[in-house]
């Protein structure tokens, strides 16, 4: 009984910070000349899992130092982009910006993958041929076993499953509920926007969710009321209800597109690396 309440106390916690702000104000993703701004960088790192060099952009908050040690937050990009394709159409390093300038967001490094795990993983030609639709689930053994140790040794982070995050768009969305929820002893926070067919089932995502619910620190599940894929949200949502799993589900205005991604990343940062 006293575990149940506990359940639903927390939910109720989560919902409250994430309907706090809903709907990101303003110029929230628009680039202010008046603040400090983060530092973006482009790395180079060895993928056994491919056999190739791979690349990566990683962001750097504004007050970030060598001497202090950070979580992680790996942002994963859809079926037709690459690691460019937040930075491009989303630009996180602006909607972070703000946030710090406004302290509303804990100190964190951000990684910006290819999430095609192939050796020519160019978003181009036939993006849904099976080998580069393949080379997404591929992706979980180049995160696991080539990236995370190359940013743990490049940076100075956190290592520990409670400072890693991991949150995507749409395939990435999927990807990071697959790898996430299938890899709890690696990452505690984990965000699926508008998360594509990739997704597992939900009993195949968490096969032992009174074990599992634990371990998980956040987990977010959000997606466009008018999106076509808003079902796979939902699948997800009503098992973690059935199992009483702690979580937010944010169901929001709009499609399948960065105006909702964007609004995602706002909220979903701001409830990262927190205690409760």
């Amino acid at each position: 009984m006293k575990r149940s309440l506990l359940i639903t106390i927390t939910l109720a916690m989560y919902l409250g910070a994430a309907n706090a702000q809903t709907k990101a104000p303003a110029g929230f993703d628009e680039l202010n000349s008046s603040i400090a701004h983060g530092k973006l960088d482009t790395v180079s790192y060895d993928s056994k899992t491919v056999g190739v060099k791979r690349h990566a952009v990683v962001y750097l908050p504004p007050s970030y130092s060598k001497n202090k040690k950070y979580p992680v937050l790996y942002l994963l990009h859809g079926i037709g982009g690459d690691e460019f394709e937040w930075l491009n159409q989303g630009h996180p390093e602006r909607i972070l910006d703000n946030l710090y300038a406004s302290k509303k967001i804990k100190d964190m490094i951000v990684v910006l993958p290819n999430g095609r795990a192939m050796e020519n993983d160019r978003a181009t030609g036939d993006i849904m041929a099976k080998d580069k639709v393949a080379a997404f689930a591929n992706f979980e053994r180049d995160l696991l076993d080539d990236l995370i140790p190359f940013i743990e040794k490049q940076y100075p982070v956190i290592a520990k499953r409670e400072s890693r995050a991991l949150a995507g768009l749409s395939m990435g969305g999927g990807q990071s509920l697959n790898f996430g929820l299938g890899n709890l002893n690696t990452f505690a926070w984990i965000g699926g926007f508008s998360s594509a067919p990739n997704t597992k089932m939900p009993d195949q995502l968490l096969p032992n969710p009174a074990t599992a619910k634990d371990q998980i620190k956040l987990l977010w599940i959000s997606c466009g009321d008018e999106d076509g894929l808003l079902r796979i949200s939902e699948r997800t949502r009503d098992y973690m209800v059935e199992n009483k799993v702690p979580h937010i589900f944010y169901k929001e205005p709009g499609k399948h597109d960065f105006v909702v991604w964007k609004n995602d990343l706002y909220n979903f940062s701001q409830l990262l690396f927190t205690n409760k």
